[in-house]
């Protein structure tokens, strides 16, 4: 325990958050099975059996925390295991390198569990249905802010936390962009769409921002809002899409941006995944192409959202599309004089 204590208090390295739910859960497994051994002790034994228990479900545990209805909720299993071994091992290679208090770290060479690849999404049918789920529970008062906030989810591709938590001060308006402090990958550029972009816009003209630093603020409005787990399961409850995550929702975003065409690269950005690149860390405005690919992406699933029924080619690739946009980029001023010729040239 006193080690982990120690980890966590020292200098953030830029791929961990020291505030992170995932990381605080992983730690509180490996609290339950070894948080009570010296380290020196520790071997790579313990350290299997450790992520076998918890594969198994024996750290299973809910506890009350101190806040209001506040729950603690330890569930186990391969993902957790998979990601616990890997948080120790960093605890353990800062003991070794930083604090030499051991020669050899135990975790190194544990053969981890294979983490379940997430292949639901969903399809247009059920953007359409997600639709119609909205507008019903929006009805109740109770869980309009929910709403807006799952759609939100759907047209953004971002993390739950990301949208929930979001600031008005990281809603770039001019920029089209979200500029996310504190994420997974650290600070983070998103670009977003139109629909997004309106959507703040209209919060902002009703004085949204001048209330609260948090643009989905809780009952006290210096904090982000606190009921969407539990508004969520029970707008899905007894539905079509009961089993859908707030994650299905990011990874439907991203295959539905790679059936309109949009590439590998492009998808990253958009989820804002790190991509490793040193030019990437000063580049400090958004590539029109992604802000493009961004109003198609959350443009067509609010569409669907919305109910209609749509037919499309590759978007990205879609030559009429491409015609339509050049043509309004090269449109003149209205007070420079053009022929008829460059008129119809422009609209060919």
């Amino acid at each position: 325990v006193d080690l982990v204590l120690a980890f966590f208090g020292r200098p953030p390295l830029p791929s961990i958050r020291p505030c992170s739910s995932s990381l605080i859960y992983c730690s509180q497994s490996s609290f339950i099975v070894i948080g009570r051994m010296l380290v020196t002790r520790l071997t790579k034994a313990d350290v299997t059996t450790m992520m076998k228990d918890i594969m198994a479900g024996k750290t299973r545990q809910s506890e009350k925390t101190g806040k209001l209805r506040g729950r603690s909720i330890v569930r186990g299993g391969h993902g957790v295991a998979n990601r616990t071994v890997g948080l120790l091992g960093g605890i353990l290679s800062y003991a070794r390198d930083e604090l030499g208090i051991i020669e050899i770290n135990p975790a190194h060479g544990v053969r981890k569990p294979k983490d379940a690849v997430r292949t639901r999404r969903l399809n247009e049918d059920e953007y359409r249905a997600l639709g119609r789920i909205l507008d019903q529970a929006a009805l109740d008062d109770r869980y309009t802010r929910t709403t807006e906030l799952i759609r939100m989810l759907a047209l953004t591709g971002c993390r739950r936390s990301e949208v929930i938590e979001i600031r008005w001060s990281e809603i770039d308006s001019v920029g089209s962009a979200f500029r996310l402090d504190d994420t997974k990958e650290g600070q983070s550029v998103r670009p977003i769409g139109l629909p997004v972009l309106e959507y703040f816009d209209e919060l902002r003209a009703d004085g949204a921002e001048d209330q609260s630093p948090y643009a989905f603020p809780g009952r006290n409005d210096d904090k982000a809002f606190g009921s969407f787990p539990r508004h969520w399961e029970k707008i899905f409850k007894d539905t079509e899409l009961e089993d859908v995550t707030a994650h299905v929702l990011r990874h439907s975003f991203a295959s539905m941006a790679n059936d309109l065409g949009f590439t590998e690269i492009t998808i990253a950005a958009l989820l804002g995944h790190a991509t490793g690149s040193i030019t990437s860390r000063y580049v400090h405005t958004l590539d029109s192409a992604l802000v493009m690919a961004a109003d198609t992406v959350s443009g067509y699933i609010q569409a669907l959202i919305e109910g209609a029924e749509l037919s499309f080619t590759h978007y990205a690739l879609d030559r009429g599309s491409r015609k339509a946009a050049l043509a309004r980029f090269l449109a003149p001023r209205s007070d420079t004089p053009v022929t008829t010729a460059g008129n119809e040239r422009l609209a060919a």
